[in-house]
């Protein structure tokens, strides 16, 4: 396949589009059959697109119902337009992971889901970039994976906050985070089958409300506990939902910094040294936690987020941050500027 998914050298301010958003999410219009054509538990499928309405079956069990501007690029475009957006970084649903499978059979869906997002760059005609996803149960794999998409022209990946209840900060991720951090990749790190689900009281969808943001604080601080960035100092690692809790556990984990010997001797710096190397998206639908979330990231690490095409989203992204921030340089720099640097590439001025 030609390079597709480069970012476009040229950013085009006067189009009225200034956006970059790194949290956007892609569903195929459809699923190929397990391998080897068994049943297999966790393997999703789709309904027939009806009045552009599809919904998406994991066993049995309907799981979400969707828009055709999950996997259409023409409807993704126009609501990019009217909402601003210069460039989306897309990323495979969630529930796409496939952690939960047995490993070959998650490569085989991991990597439908990765040339749809390839197509999606291609007919973007510069408007996206990927950020596919691996079968991380399968460090090995996942490397492949990880290479066979850089090739197509990816940004980097998206993982999961958690890998079957294990945390990313673990020891047993290192290999990956090395060959991410090799090639370049960025990674951007979302919340699924979060911790607590047994501790909320109400409705389903409760765990994208509540235990979403919880998983992915827990997520980033196990990277902080887990020194994941004095190993592997270049690498570019971002969190959905503004890091989650994180911004609210900080605190804490630095008091403890300072009175538990044994933590302080665990950790290669300060944590709020660190957590100023991670970066966070703006979805967290107010302004006083936007700016909270700005103080313990830093400027240059806030970027925007939407979580498109999702109900459950921010529709207004730009207006957002201009409710948060009334500096233009700020805003500069979450809308956009910051989103360059995560992808590692290099804006030109010539038009």
């Amino acid at each position: 396949m030609a390079e597709t998914g480069r970012m476009p050298r040229l950013y085009r301010r006067g189009c009225g589009c200034t956006g970059i958003d790194v949290h956007c999410h892609v569903v195929p219009s459809s699923f190929p059959a397990a391998p080897g054509g068994k049943t297999l538990k966790g393997w999703p499928s789709m309904t027939a697109v009806v009045d552009c309405h599809a919904t998406v079956v994991i066993d049995d069990k309907p799981y979400r119902t969707i828009n055709d501007a999950c996997w259409v690029a023409e409807r993704r475009i126009e609501d990019m337009d009217k909402a601003g957006i210069q460039i989306q970084a897309l990323s495979p649903m969630p529930e796409l992971f496939g952690y939960w499978i047995d490993a070959d059979a998650a490569d085989h869906l991991t990597r439908h889901v990765n040339d749809v997002i390839a197509a999606l760059m291609s007919e973007g005609k510069g408007r996206f970039v990927g950020l596919g996803g691996v079968p991380l149960q399968d460090i090995d794999r996942s490397i492949v994976e990880l290479h066979r998409i850089m090739e197509l022209g990816f940004q980097g990946v998206e993982i999961g906050s958690n890998i079957n209840g294990i945390p990313i900060g673990d020891p047993r991720f290192h290999p990956f985070f090395a060959e991410a951090e090799k090639l370049g990749a960025a990674i951007f790190v979302h919340a699924v089958r979060p911790a607590g689900m047994d501790r909320l009281v109400g409705p389903a969808p409760l765990q994208q409300v509540l235990a979403y943001p919880t998983d992915v604080g827990l997520a980033a601080a196990s990277v902080i506990t887990g020194n994941l960035l004095s190993l592997f100092p270049h690498l570019r690692i971002a969190f959905s939902h503004g890091g989650g809790t994180l911004a609210s556990l900080l605190p804490r984990l630095e008091q403890g910094y300072s009175t538990f010997p044994a933590l302080k001797e665990a950790l290669v710096e300060p944590p709020s040294v660190q957590a100023r190397r991670l970066y966070a998206d703006t979805l967290v639908f107010d302004a006083d936690t936007l700016r909270r979330v700005v103080s313990v990231f830093g400027e240059d690490k806030v970027m925007l987020g939407t979580d498109y095409p999702f109900n459950f989203r921010d529709k207004t992204p730009l207006a957002s941050v201009e409710a948060a921030f009334a500096d233009d340089a700020t805003r500069e720099r979450l809308t956009f500027a910051n989103a360059l640097t995560f992808m590692a590439v290099e804006e030109t001025t010539n038009a």
